[in-house]
């Protein structure tokens, strides 16, 4: 039995950030007893089928988790591969990110593109498919597209001449959105498992850099082999089964529970729902979802009643330690802006949240701080960038300690969104509520654009009408 003297074994780092990588390699070379961090193994070329090398290498990518960086090379026909996989578990929720390209050094920005991910240039009418993956930039991401079609135009132009044509076309108005002659235009990375990223930049405005993540349906989590055959249809109803009638209604102070499905893995489990009355605002609907099975936990704020006709933007001058404990909901719908701390927050970030002003401020930097800081990663940033985020995070600090007065903003379109009010009835001096006129795109995005609301009942017959008659025509 060990002395409780005895320190304990140190647990061997498999995955180092790529600052200390790049120092271990290079001791490694000067002939220092480092543990050799690359691994080297025979493997089949699928060229010419000789023995070619394999080289891995398992590091973290800064911004993002830990990777393995896959380099093969074949001495016999000098055929090449580079590849990048995920170490890291398919995650609880798919991912979605969009930055717009509006100088030369946004090209210069990391991408870090699983084997599931589905990227898209939607000014350029390009998407890249799920395949191999790969660690690259937008730029280096749009050249390899651009190479690959660029090899085969010869023979296109002897074999299929209006190929031919279009495809320089589309070559052209490619190369043209690299050497920066049609900015501004957007890549959209799209991944079903949540592990692919686009690197962000302190000092991005709002709908620069936009990130989103989103609950999988039945037919993604198949596709990624997340579904559970071994429940059988445990939790769903059976075919014919009558639904019961439920006698007891809703009421407010009564938590109410009610089955679901896990998101992360997708088995049956148990969601608490509870009305909540805000004062002086409305009834908002507090979920909270657990899985027992993989420990997966997530607490959401849903808004109800009607749609409003405008939108709602509330300014609160943030003086003192009291207006950090003011309540504050930010709907799903609702962007969060500080200009004081070069804080911006698109709609959808954090999903909805019911908490204090502090408590929104130390869910983002620690949310943020972890996915930037965990592993050292800070040390593989160029010293500008690394200042950025520090001076980005010392400001926030500050902010949540009271230490800095700052404004806070939150734009809702949907004025599904609250800040309370001390001095409620009567006004608050620091407060400041403004309805305002959606735009058309905020419409667009939240589908009101295509709403019916009047006429819909002649509407309906017509298109039963329509339906009944298709068939007799065909």
């Amino acid at each position: 039995m060990p002395h409780a003297s005895e320190e304990p074994e140190k647990k061997e780092e498999f995955f180092r950030d790529i600052g200390a990588a790049v120092a271990a390699v290079d001791q490694e070379a000067a002939g220092d007893d480092e543990p050799q961090i690359v691994d080297n193994i025979e493997s089949l070329c699928m060229n010419c089928h000789e023995q070619g090398n394999t080289r891995l290498l398992l590091t973290r990518i800064p911004f993002f988790r830990e990777v393995v960086l896959m380099s093969f090379e074949c001495s016999h026909c000098h055929f090449k591969n580079n590849e990048i996989q995920s170490a890291s578990e398919i995650q609880e929720r798919a991912c979605t990110y969009t930055v717009k390209v509006t100088c030369k050094e946004d090209l210069d920005r990391q991408v870090v593109k699983s084997d599931t991910c589905v990227c898209s240039f939607p000014e350029l009418d390009l998407e890249i498919p799920a395949q191999r993956g790969q660690l690259t930039t937008i730029e280096g991401l749009l050249s390899v597209v651009l190479e690959d079609l660029a090899n085969d135009q010869e023979a296109r132009k002897e074999q299929h001449p209006e190929a031919w044509q279009q495809i320089g076309d589309f070559i052209k108005k490619g190369r043209d959105f690299l050497e920066g002659r049609a900015f501004p235009f957007s890549l959209v990375v799209d991944d079903l498992a949540g592990n692919s990223w686009i690197e962000p930049r302190p000092d991005d405005p709002r709908g620069k850099w936009i990130s989103k993540h989103y609950e999988r349906s039945r037919e993604q989590n198949e596709k990624l082999g997340l579904t559970d055959t071994s429940c059988g249809a445990e939790g769903e109803k059976k075919e014919g089964e009558e639904e019961e009638e439920d006698d007891n209604p809703i009421r407010p102070d009564e938590i109410h529970t009610f089955p679901a499905t896990c998101p992360s893995c997708v088995r049956p489990c148990n969601t608490h729902m509870k009305f909540v009355e805000i004062p002086h605002f409305k009834e908002v609907v507090i979920m909270s979802t657990v899985c027992d099975s993989c420990g997966y936990k997530s607490n959401e704020v849903k808004t109800g009643g009607a749609v409003p006709s405008k939108g709602r933007i509330i300014t609160l001058q943030v003086e003192d330690e009291e207006d950090l404990a003011r309540d504050i909901l930010k709907s799903e719908t609702c962007g969060l802006s500080c200009p004081e701390l070069n804080l911006d927050l698109t709609p959808g970030t954090l999903g909805g949240r019911f908490t204090t002003l502090e408590g929104l401020l130390t869910q983002v930097h620690d949310e943020l701080h972890q996915r930037i800081f965990t592993g050292g990663q800070m040390d593989s940033l160029e010293a500008e960038t690394k200042d950025r985020w520090e001076k980005f995070f010392e400001g926030i600090r500050e902010a949540k300690e009271g230490k800095r007065k700052f404004t806070c903003i939150l734009d809702d379109p949907l004025a599904a969104s609250y800040i309370q009010n001390l001095c409620a009835p009567d006004p608050d001096p620091q407060l400041k509520i403004e309805d305002v006129e959606r735009t058309k795109e905020q419409e667009e995005d939240l589908g009101i654009a295509d709403m019916v609301t009047e006429g819909y009942e002649q509407q309906e017959p017509e298109e039963k009408k329509e339906k009944q008659e298709e068939p007799a025509a065909a």
